[in-house]
């Protein structure tokens, strides 16, 4: 289990890395790359968000990147261009700290897939 650990850290550090030398700022964490996903997702363009938009742009990347593992689905985008997603499966239960793994990993899987490419 610790080795793969220790490919995970590798790989996420990478990642933070890979997305500081295209926005000339390092994410601090997981939360500030579930927010690059959610206003990617959003396809808005970088602009001022409210607090709740926010969390509401945090509750997309989730979705959209469980919808990997079939956890979620996009049921329809509102008339703003907001997407809502509809539970398919109930997500396992997890300490936050594995929690927070399988949100890395799905993170990392969404990365590869949207930029085609390899993260090791």
């Amino acid at each position: 289990m610790f080795k793969k650990d220790l490919d995970l850290d590798i790989r996420w550090g990478k990642l933070l890395s890979g997305l500081e030398n295209l926005l000339n700022k390092k994410p601090s964490d997981l939360n500030a790359v579930l927010f690059i996903i959610g206003v990617q997702e959003l396809g808005q363009g970088h602009r001022p968000f409210s607090k709740e938009e926010k969390q509401d742009l945090m509750h997309i990347a989730v979705c959209k990147v469980l919808s990997l593992s079939g956890f979620y689905e996009l049921a329809f985008i509102d008339q703003d261009g907001w997407p809502h997603w509809n539970l398919l499966k109930e997500l396992p239960h997890l300490d936050s700290a594995e929690q927070e793994k399988l949100l890395k990993l799905h993170v990392l899987e969404y990365f590869e897939k949207e930029f085609e490419t390899e993260i090791n």
